[in-house]
């Protein structure tokens, strides 16, 4: 039952992603979206897979978790409605909404698996409970945050539609990690559309009804599956406003916008206690530190509550979101590939320093946003988390952030008659 179940829904996805008009319009032909969405297919079943023989080992229990909470929340639908539609907004704990970034005892970090898992009830009514057919309609779902992006950059960088989709949106680990039934998906369509109504409504000169929706839905999205996102992007957002305002000072305005909220980070629990962002850090590297057979958990020096300390790990940070897993840290496949991953992405990264475009693109500003927006969650992940694998996962969403303003930006026609210029001197 479950094959017929499965082959009926992918059919009927397969068909509708060519008639969603928000998949057509991004200049992607039926035969594209219907390749993208079935190679998304394709990396949630490989990611359920692993999930199920692999899950100690790789990490990736959660998956499967969240399926079965997921068909418990079902039965309760069933069973006892009222109590399906008012479970989410039960705080059983004492300091009730407080805590926002707490990683205990707090409504805020519980409502990241719950909002999650009621998703997943609610495909369950369609999908009569089975984990691969669940897999289509978060696909499907998920679709719409690569699309949104797409869009963005087709327009930012004109004329290199399918570079940019081969060399970006198919990169391993973010194909891999928002395409199966996790967060990383979901968080990646919050961006997208915040990303999106931004970027049009600015070319449009005009912010519409429609597009402050778009926008608040995407904050809205990262709020409530990891709320430490929705902080990070307040400063981007302010960002990008002043420099739709100034634009000939967008790096500038960028700069001071992200040392402004430096400051802010470090001060604000003067003005009110609660505003205490270092020591929410602390408490966040704590339990992940607090974490037992972790595989892939490696020693890292604490954090301390201080400017300083955050000063002095910095090169830490950086270096265990941006650089790693290194070769030595691989223990199975999935570490090999993020190894690979991050060892390609650095060699981009040297061939865009040798060989960067000088032609001016549509909008700059929006390649500040991206870059600075997308460092700053790296940080974040740097200082507040040890589990290699737990960071290749959080990190998967800025992928397309940083390697499309890469990718776009490399001269590749220079780099091809650098290439072939040594060969003839070479004689080979």
């Amino acid at each position: 039952m479950e094959y017929l179940v499965f082959v009926v829904y992918l059919i009927l996805f397969a068909w509708l992603v060519t008639r969603v008009k928000f998949f057509t319009r991004s200049g992607l032909n039926n035969s594209q979206l219907i390749i993208l969405f079935l190679l998304k297919v394709l990396a949630g079943i490989f990611y359920g897979w692993i999930g199920l023989y692999y899950g100690n080992l790789a990490q990736m229990l959660d998956t499967w978790s969240y399926h079965h909470i997921g068909l418990a929340e079902y039965d309760i639908l069933k069973s006892d409605p009222r109590a399906y539609f008012t479970n989410l907004f039960n705080d059983p704990y004492p300091d009730k909404l407080g805590n926002f970034f707490g990683s205990s005892n707090s409504y805020w970090n519980d409502l990241k698996g719950n909002v999650f898992v009621k998703i997943l009830s609610l495909f369950d009514i369609f999908s009569f409970g089975y984990y691969y057919v669940n897999v289509i309609f978060y696909s499907f779902l998920s679709l719409f945050g690569l699309i949104a992006f797409f869009r963005v950059v087709k327009d930012v960088f004109p004329g290199r539609k399918l570079l940019l989709l081969l060399t970006a949106f198919l990169m391993p680990s973010f194909i891999y990690w928002t395409s199966g039934i996790h967060k990383e998906g979901l968080l990646f369509v919050g961006l997208g559309l915040m990303i999106y109504h931004l970027y049009f409504g600015g070319k449009e000169k005009k912010y519409s009804f429609r597009r402050w929706i778009g926008i608040f839905s995407g904050i809205f999205i990262l709020l409530v599956l990891r709320n430490f996102l929705m902080m990070l992007v307040i400063p981007a957002i302010i960002a990008w406003f002043l420099a739709y305002r100034y634009p000939r000072r967008g790096i500038a305005i960028f700069l001071s916008v992200y040392l402004f909220f430096g400051l802010f980070f470090f001060t604000a629990r003067h003005i009110d206690k609660r505003l205490d962002f270092p020591q929410a850090v602390v408490n966040k590297q704590k339990a992940f530190l607090m974490l037992q057979g972790g595989a892939s958990s490696i020693p890292i020096k604490e954090l301390e509550p201080t400017a300083a300390s955050f000063l002095k790990n910095t090169p830490q940070a950086f270096t265990l979101s941006f650089l790693r897993p290194y070769p030595g840290d691989v223990q199975h496949l999935l570490s090999f590939a993020a190894s690979i991953e991050i060892n390609f992405m650095l060699l981009l990264f040297l061939l865009f320093l040798f060989a960067r475009k000088k032609n001016d693109v549509v909008s700059r500003n929006t390649i500040y946003l991206c870059i600075f927006l997308s460092c700053s969650i790296l940080l974040a992940i740097g200082f507040s988390i040890n589990n290699l694998g737990a960071i290749v996962r959080y990190r998967s969403i800025t992928i397309p952030l940083l390697i499309i303003p890469i990718i776009a930006q490399t001269d590749w026609k220079k780099l091809a008659s650098f290439l072939t210029e040594k060969n003839k001197t070479t004689g080979l």
